[in-house]
């Protein structure tokens, strides 16, 4: 992977990152690398493959994100992934859930460096496209120093082609998922000295990056960024990503003109059976601070979640919003 490719992504969030969320995300950034929800290998290998792993052609560049630990399901699974068209495969290495951990795979397989080679290698030999990894810096007890140095060397030596590292340690015993996003602190320094060791690897951070600023000051030090909640709780920072991070024009000039461009696609799921609610909560937070915001989400969660709501639900719900009244928000 180059640099650029790197540069800045939306996370893989599970019940987020769908795709019509990537959809919506892509009309407000050409440039944006996008990630599936994490995906296990047994859903893959068994599960209804068009309904799970389908996406939109404007989506790419796209990436999968994979769970597991078997190297022969990852192997089969990115095989799949890379036949549905994706531009890379991603392990996760980083999920702090009980069910991943009773899985055996995301965080907890920070103990075993040598399996998460193993499953890169196997993933490397299968498919043509990136393969990359998804790690915390440690988990529990481990010194990040050595643990993420450990980690990062063996998937390196299979082949991984670029590493994606949260900036911080999951803690599998005593934190609940959503504590290990927020309470374990972030390290970004440790993240840091990883590239400066590895200056040859593309490496990117996560964890705890609000704005595209933030982002932007990171990329002095790595070679891309990722943004979680902050791009989904708040998507009309994705608008200024191109034009901050590119130095080219967003491919709408505002999130009017991204929603409007929008509705072609929401027509097409809606003919397929697609309930609007499911399109429209990816938007609840797409303005702040403009007048008819609030107007704006209460008509999402209160017209947009009914039965039979169509297009021009929508359209009434935008028709509240007066972006033009006040000045673009900093990024």
């Amino acid at each position: 992977m180059t640099d650029n490719e790197l540069k800045f992504s939306v996370a893989p969030m599970m019940d987020w990152t769908d795709r019509h969320c990537r959809v919506f995300h892509r009309l407000l950034s050409r440039r944006a690398r996008l990630y599936t929800e994490m995906l296990t290998t047994g859903a893959v290998i068994h599960g209804d493959r068009q309904r799970l792993l389908g996406f939109d052609a404007t989506e790419h560049p796209v990436a999968l994100q994979l769970g597991g630990s078997n190297p022969a399901d990852l192997a089969a699974s990115a095989v799949i992934g890379e036949d549905f068209g994706y531009d890379e495969i991603n392990l996760n290495v980083g999920c702090p859930s009980d069910r991943v951990k009773d899985g055996r795979f995301g965080a907890c397989l920070m103990a075993e460096p040598h399996l998460v080679a193993e499953c890169i290698g196997a993933m490397k030999r299968a498919v043509s496209i990136p393969v990359t990894v998804k790690c915390r810096i440690g988990i529990d007890d481990q010194d990040p120093e050595v643990a993420l140095d450990t980690l990062a060397h063996a998937v390196l030596v299979a082949g991984a082609d670029a590493l994606v590292v949260h900036a911080r340690k999951a803690w599998l015993n005593g934190l609940s998922p959503k504590e290990n996003r927020d309470i374990p602190p972030l390290d970004y320094d440790r993240v840091y000295r990883l590239k400066a060791s590895l200056p040859g690897v593309p490496i990117a951070i996560n964890g705890g990056i609000g704005t595209i600023a933030a982002a932007k000051q990171h990329l002095a030090y790595v070679d891309g960024a990722m943004l979680g909640r902050a791009a989904y709780q708040e998507p009309w920072r994705l608008l200024s990503v191109d034009p901050e991070l590119f130095g080219e024009a967003a491919p709408h000039g505002s999130m009017h003109e991204a929603i409007e461009a929008l509705m072609p696609y929401i027509a097409r799921e809606l003919a397929a059976g697609t309930r609007l609610h499911s399109i429209t909560r990816h938007l609840v937070g797409a303005f702040q601070a403009v007048p008819g915001a609030r107007a704006f989400r209460r008509y999402l969660a209160e017209v947009c979640t009914k039965p039979g709501a169509g297009v021009e639900s929508l359209r009434q719900a935008l028709a509240l919003v007066d972006e033009a009244a006040v000045a673009p928000i900093a990024a």
